[in-house]
């Protein structure tokens, strides 16, 4: 009997019993899509009262005065009306989720994932998984989207076949996609898009001034180490002692190495992997390759990156069809249908979350209540006059609460540049050290936010092996990491400014002018 209620009870410290109120507390919360439903009636009541009491902020770099917006006028209802259908389809990561897992779902009805999963843990040796899965997480940040649709499930399978709990791998990918953002060792489609933005808010204080798309490159890569190792200290330290012992119906399960028909399907999907691959080298590595962007040449706004979701749609069907063909679990046509089929039948629950949570960002952006919010936290920053690093941990913070409301990283971006770039231009910052320092906030809370648009996603994901896991267990789990993060990247962050390092390929940390 001792043996069996110890893993129920994997330890009775201070910080369990907070980890376990947050979960208790979060799963007593409304279903996701009832909270964001909720949500978003907050919303639309709170424009109104903001109107009615005469709310308003002045854009410290514009001097505009920001109103509010009245979703309850004649105006707003129509808005309401006409923007449900829109925003709903218009959600940029339903389409990149169907898209994905059109594709993926081939792959895992031939067999293919199920078996490259048990050959790479034969071949890896335990130990290893934990520090592999967060540095894999943080790698797929150059296309966000196959980190959250494949790496975290993909996780979780792997952590199942060396016998430890699904949810233990989850956490660990979802920590290195989502909480480990910012970090990176190389540039992805993010980056061109922030610094387009910062270029923008700059231009407010300096009309000539340009950020490149690498303004945050030799930081990116200091973080990188950081955050697997902060990333696989939290797991093994806190994360994998709350789920010591597989779920009830996986755990007599037991994996086997890949037979020889499986192998030969593994060989075939490599040779068609490795030719996928070859072309788009071919179209990449020259200066004039096909996937370039036809007018600058460059690889970070070129049709490549804009265009991974279709990237790993082919991946999947073809490597699919290939291991299929090879293991002879494919027979037909029919088959591959069905296994697209398959895949989207598990995502009834996450579309009707999106839904919802679709309705809620737009109606937040409608209002310009986050804004109105951000000025006013700007203002609030500005007015202590504090030294370089408490003012930039200031900012770090100001982000990271910011980003509880308002999940996507460009639109939030695209709210707060125009207020904190020339700002902190003003006080003699470079914007590529403002940037690197919303990076580091937007990235630390992205995995305790229900605003994150692929935190639906994560809870189906979890649900799969917890059916009971809801909101509270997200949070309870993810918690750790986004505390440890914030904590480790910041001191990082404030050494990179006391040593005066520079934050970029030609960005400094001062503003010059």
């Amino acid at each position: 009997m001792a043996s069996t209620s110890t893993p129920a009870r994997p330890a009775r410290s201070l910080t369990d019993r907070f980890l376990h109120v947050v979960e208790v507390g979060g799963n007593a919360l409304p279903h996701p899509a009832t909270l964001f439903a909720l949500l978003t009636l907050c919303v639309v009541v709170g424009s109104w009262l903001a109107v009615q009491f005469g709310v308003t902020a002045a854009h410290p770099a514009t001097g505009e005065i920001i109103r509010p917006v009245d979703l309850l006028s004649r105006e707003g209802v129509h808005r309401l009306l006409t923007g449900l259908v829109p925003n709903f389809t218009g959600f940029a990561p339903l389409g990149a989720v169907l898209v994905s897992l059109i594709g993926i779902g081939v792959a895992e009805h031939s067999g293919l994932i199920g078996a490259a999963l048990r050959r790479l843990v034969f071949a890896a040796p335990t130990w290893a998984l934990t520090p592999v899965v967060v540095f894999a997480g943080v790698m797929s940040n150059m296309a966000s989207e196959i980190g959250y649709v494949l790496l975290i499930p993909l996780a979780g399978l792997m952590f199942q076949g060396a016998g430890r709990h699904p949810i233990v791998g989850m956490a660990a990918a979802f920590a290195g996609v989502s909480g480990g953002y910012s970090a990176n060792l190389l540039l992805g489609s993010i980056d061109p898009l922030l610094s387009g933005l910062s270029q923008e808010a700059a231009r407010v204080v300096d009309p000539h001034y340009v950020v490149n798309a690498a303004a945050n490159w030799y930081f990116m890569m200091a973080s990188t180490p950081l955050v697997v190792a902060i990333g696989t200290w939290v797991t093994q330290r806190f994360v994998a002692p709350r789920f010591a012992s597989l779920p009830d119906a996986q755990a007599g399960d037991a994996i086997a190495p890949p037979d020889a028909m499986e192998r030969r399907g593994l060989r075939l999907a490599l040779y068609a992997t490795l030719a996928i691959s070859a072309a788009i080298a071919w179209g990449l590595l020259p200066s004039d390759g096909f996937l370039r962007n036809t007018s600058t040449h460059g690889v970070l706004d070129s049709p490549f990156l804009q265009g991974i979701v279709a990237v790993i749609f082919v991946y999947g069907v073809v490597a699919g069809i290939a291991y299929g063909i090879g293991a002879r679990t494919l027979r037909s046509d029919a088959d591959v249908v069905r296994g697209m089929g398959q895949s989207m039948s598990t995502l009834g629950t996450y579309i009707v979350l999106v839904f919802f949570a679709a309705q809620f960002v737009a109606c937040f952006q409608w209002t310009q209540l986050g804004l109105i919010l951000a000025v006013k936290l700007a203002g609030l920053l500005q007015a202590f006059h504090l030294p370089a690093i408490p003012l930039f941990i200031g900012l770090v913070a100001i982000t990271a609460l910011a980003n509880l409301f308002i999940g996507s990283a460009s639109a939030k971006w695209a709210l707060m540049a125009p207020i904190f770039v020339p700002m902190f231009m003003l006080l003699g910052y470079s914007p590529e050290l403002v940037q690197a320092g919303y990076r580091i906030g937007d990235s630390v809370t992205n995995i305790v936010s229900p605003m994150m648009s692929y935190f639906a996603l994560i809870i189906a994901f979890f649900q799969r092996y917890e059916p009971r896991a809801g909101l509270g267990t997200l949070v309870s789990t993810m918690l750790p990491y986004s505390i440890a993060f914030a904590i480790g990247w910041s001191v990082l962050f404030a050494i990179w400014i006391a040593f005066g390092l520079p934050i970029g390929p030609g960005a400094p940390l001062a503003y010059p002018g």
